[in-house]
């Protein structure tokens, strides 16, 4: 089989081959970079500079090819999609993910009591005090909650005080205090494959 359309002075590599691989490699490197990012936010020391280190030598041969080939215009469109891509699948990866913790802080309109008294059943740490709103005395409740479990958290809330204003935000860190417990699961459970347990 004759493989020298792949030749690097073929039109079909320069014009077709290299703008494809030049997309793949910055969706790689970008993709890699946006999980930096966040696990450097989440204080993971080693894991960030190990994955900067890939990042960087994955950008270096997509920014030396287009240095190459300046002439084609086609190497700066892949440039741009492929960090476009990068940076969308990382955050979707960063989200499937769903490393570290974060601080729920709800404003009820209605009576916190079975809010109150369903989340402490699900074992959530629950901190409630008094405050003052613009229309008068409110119920301020914060919690510390895994990122994975939100969604569960948010639909407790909807549940019982549906008509609640809420925030969510990152934490850095947590030390002590009442951490609700998920079932733990692997890494490619993150990412949505199953593993079976031996019979």
């Amino acid at each position: 089989m004759d493989f020298s359309f792949l030749a690097s002075d073929s039109w079909v590599y320069v014009w077709i081959v290299l703008p494809i691989l030049i997309i793949l490699a910055r969706i790689t490197d970008q993709t890699i970079g946006t999980l930096r990012l966040i696990f450097l936010s989440k204080g993971f020391r080693i894991l960030a500079p190990v994955l900067g280190f890939f990042e960087v030598i994955i950008w270096l041969l997509a920014v030396s090819q287009i240095f190459h080939h300046l002439d084609n215009w086609f190497t700066y469109v892949a440039y741009g999609l492929g960090f476009a891509f990068g940076n969308y699948i990382g955050i979707v990866l960063e989200q499937r993910i769903s490393l570290g913790n974060v601080i729920v802080r709800i404003v009820p309109k209605y009576d916190t009591t079975e809010l109150i008294s369903y989340l402490k059943e699900r074992n959530y740490g629950i901190t409630s005090v008094d405050a003052e709103g613009s229309r008068g005395p409110v119920k301020v409740i914060f919690s510390i909650i895994k990122r994975k479990d939100i969604d569960d958290f948010v639909a407790i809330i909807k549940r019982f005080n549906p008509n609640a204003f809420y925030t969510i935000e990152d934490v850095r860190a947590v030390h002590e205090g009442v951490i609700h417990n998920t079932p733990s699961r692997s890494v490619f459970q993150s990412f949505g494959f199953h593993t079976r347990k031996a019979k």
